[in-house]
């Protein structure tokens, strides 16, 4: 099974910004819902932020104000821009697209340190 590709992953200063990305291939993207998740060094994976087929949002208040989520279905693509990041943002970070049983990428890392 073909797996998502993310890309955007670095080492940024806090308050400073980067942008992720997600590309899809193979299936059919638009009739599904996608999302980013993370996942901290001893910590589980949290929702990061979920977009649905028609476009709708979702962010958990750690990250609402600071990140966007959105989506290319063109490009079969699927974008996180990250704001304001803090040191807490530190982690692994994850595409989905289907939920838990659907696709996922292999993880792209994201560190914010002085």
């Amino acid at each position: 099974q073909v797996q998502l590709v993310e890309s955007g992953g670095g080492l940024v200063q806090p308050g400073g910004s980067l942008r992720l990305s997600c590309l899809a291939p193979g299936r059919v993207f638009y009739i599904y819902a996608m999302a980013w998740y993370r996942q901290a060094p001893g910590k589980q994976r949290e929702l990061v932020a979920r977009i649905d087929p028609g476009g709708t949002t979702t962010y958990p208040d750690y990250v609402k104000g600071r990140f966007t989520i959105s989506r290319d279905n063109d490009k079969k693509g699927v974008y996180l821009q990250m704001n304001n990041l803090k040191p807490e943002d530190t982690a692994v970070y994850y595409c989905n697209q289907g939920g838990d049983k659907g696709r996922w990428g292999q993880g792209t890392q994201v560190t914010v340190s002085s």
